[in-house]
């Protein structure tokens, strides 16, 4: 390993920006002998864009991180980074960056070392190969720690070093496999901001790839959420909370409140539903068939409390559950089936008390109709 200065300097180098390049997915699919595990998957993504594929086990979104990595071939499709197609180019040929869940580093050689090996497989020259490993490792927060082998770091640390090793060759595109999974919440929290930082510092493009909803809203500019091998909306994570296009969405960003009901009225600015508990609810204006049955769905904390007589419904709560910042509250509608709870998240401090009586209410902009068709819990892939 060449010498290289272990304290860290007092400003970190400016590294090269807008990196990442645009990529194009059209079409992809995917079988396994008769179960289709990606179907005509397509999306544009922008350089610089941070997209999320977010979804349960086995809806499809590792197959299509795999099939733009080139670990997995397409049956039909195509795949186009920068203007170039590389659908069917081996994985090395590409010039992805990938970081996996499993660190896979090299145990025998340093942190340093680590970094700059591809560097070393490209060939890069002596004095730019130190150049990039250092401003890498200043950027990461591990200049003090090159000379470390992996056994010397931190879960986390080591997961630093494995982003490293994608970033310092700076490739078109960064794609992500639950890299954070194996660590504890607080320390997944602090490297989301970290590679979140160095994502806009660098305008990478990047894939990532989660089941964690919250990580998801917090790292991304949009979010592909997949089911049963399809995109069910790809879109900003504030539209996908606030305005969902499906149940599943609805459900899966946030498990939404989906009450029953009937379409009473609508226009151009709201849409009235007569909920089966008696009461009404305005939802913002969708196009629903007159006198349909509907579900209006309401995320837990979009909800507030009211007088009892007032809002959309009175009920009585079932429970209160204090959990930091917040509370979770449970309210049983009068007038609702005997199995059927309302879900609230209230700030800490405002919690009701149990078995007190309550109104409901809900901003009409905060509030989703869709034909009385609930979403499968067990669907997802």
């Amino acid at each position: 390993m060449p010498d290289i200065d272990l304290m860290p300097s007092r400003t970190a180098p400016a590294p090269a920006t807008g990196t990442g390049k645009p990529l194009s997915v059209k079409a992809l699919r995917k079988t396994y002998g008769g179960v289709t595990a990606v179907d005509e998957v397509s999306m544009e993504i922008a350089a610089g864009e941070f997209v999320t594929f977010l979804g349960s086990s086995g809806s499809g979104k590792t197959t299509t991180l795999m099939m733009i990595a080139g670990f997995c071939e397409p049956d039909s499709g195509s795949i186009v980074v920068g203007g170039r197609d590389v659908t069917r180019l081996a994985p090395q040929k590409r010039g992805l960056g990938f970081v996996f869940q499993q660190y896979l580093l090299f145990p025998h050689m340093t942190v340093w070392e680590n970094v700059a090996f591809p560097l070393q497989l490209r060939d890069i020259p002596k004095a730019e190969l130190r150049r990039r490993v250092g401003e890498t490792l200043e950027m990461a927060g591990l200049s003090a720690m090159a000379r470390r082998r992996p056994r010397e770091l931190s879960g986390g640390q080591q997961q630093r070093v494995a982003l490293c090793r994608a970033l310092v060759y700076r490739p078109p595109v960064i794609l992500m496999d639950e890299p954070l999974g194996a660590l504890d919440k607080k320390l997944r929290d602090q490297l989301q901001t970290e590679i979140k930082r160095i994502q806009q510092e660098l305008g990478l493009t990047v894939i990532y790839v989660t089941h964690d909803q919250e990580e998801a809203l917090v790292l991304s500019d949009r979010i592909a959420v997949m089911r049963d091998g399809l995109i069910d909306q790809f879109d900003t994570p504030q539209e996908l909370f606030e305005r969902p296009r499906t149940p599943f969405v609805a459900d899966f960003l946030g498990a939404a409140n989906f009450l029953p009901g009937r379409l009473e009225d609508q226009s151009a600015e709201h849409t009235l539903v007569r909920l089966d508990t008696g009461g009404l609810i305005t939802a913002r204006s969708q196009a629903v068939p007159d006198g349909a049955r509907v579900r209006a769905a309401v995320q837990p904390g979009r909800l507030a409390l009211c007088p009892p007589g007032d809002g959309f419904c009175t009920g009585t709560v079932e429970t209160v559950t204090y959990v930091g910042t917040l509370v979770r509250v449970t309210v049983r509608p009068v007038g609702g089936a005997a199995t059927e709870l309302i879900r609230l998240e209230l700030p800490a401090g405002r919690a009701p008390a149990l078995g007190e009586n309550v109104g409901l209410t809900a901003d009409p902009a905060n509030v989703s109709v869709f034909p009385d068709v609930l979403p499968d819990p067990e669907s997802g892939g």
